[in-house]
């Protein structure tokens, strides 16, 4: 393993690592050695990743993170059992496609809260100095949409621009106190839920999506090792960026 990568010892707290690229996240982070927090709102399916990857290097907790109250809470508890937290992925996230007339003000509430306000509360909250690890490292993971607008996606897009405009502010506030925060940008990434998009699409349309990739839909490991190099020493002196991880798309 190279030195430079590793993330040996280190703890990273990852919202939304039940599924998809969260929990990519939390198998290549074990990979490179870190110890892993997981939070997820599906008990079940944290049950079963639990029982999957049988380590003692895991601990999770079911708990949806839109309820705020709720979150200091469990960092406490986290940071007596495994010492303060090293790096934080929020992976937790929900796609919405509407057109901006079916939109309503619960709706934008729904998509802000997840997507945007839960991943500010806990870094937020992780940055007290009883929760931080030295030279800790954040990762919000955005997506392409937060650069490239596309109709029908007026909620998704406006939350994923605002989750990197306030990474980028989170950046500059934070770098006395040795924490540095940056946006991952994402393509089409092949999870279930997008495989399952792609399903109700013709033929046509789907390799349609596939052609405006130039090197073809993403890998929930091409992210997650993405997030490895932003929590590593590696890059030590990167802040306040997006990494746009979109095999091409935004560059047609």
């Amino acid at each position: 393993m190279n030195d430079l990568f590793s993330l040996s010892g280190k703890n990273i707290l990852i919202t939304g690592g039940s599924s998809g690229i969260g929990l990519q996240c939390v198998r290549t982070c074990l990979q490179m050695g870190a110890n892993t927090i997981v939070i997820s709102r599906n008990k079940d399916k944290l049950e079963q990743i639990h029982q999957e990857l049988n380590t003692q290097n895991s601990i999770f907790y079911p708990q949806d993170i839109t309820d705020h109250e709720k979150l200091e809470p469990i960092i406490k508890d986290a940071v007596s059992k495994v010492g303060k937290i090293d790096g934080f992925i929020h992976s937790a996230g929900i796609e919405m496609t509407s057109p901006l007339r079916l939109l309503t003000p619960d709706k934008f509430e729904s998509i802000f809260s997840l997507n945007v306000i839960s991943a500010f509360i806990i870094a937020k909250i992780i940055s007290k100095n009883k929760y931080k690890g030295t030279n800790a490292s954040y990762i919000f993971i955005a997506s392409i949409m937060a650069e490239l607008g596309q109709a029908g996606k007026v909620g998704y897009c406006s939350s994923k621009g605002a989750l990197t405009a306030g990474a980028r502010a989170m950046a500059l506030e934070f770098a006395s106190k040795g924490i540095r925060v940056n946006s991952i940008l994402p393509g089409m990434i092949s999870t279930d839920m997008s495989s399952k998009l792609l399903d109700t699409l013709s033929p046509e349309a789907q390799t349609e999506i596939e052609k405006m990739h130039p090197l073809g839909i993403g890998k929930v490991e091409d992210v997650a090792n993405a997030c490895i190099y932003l929590l590593s020493d590696a890059s030590k002196w990167i802040t306040g960026t997006n990494l746009i991880v979109d095999g091409g798309y935004s560059a047609k």
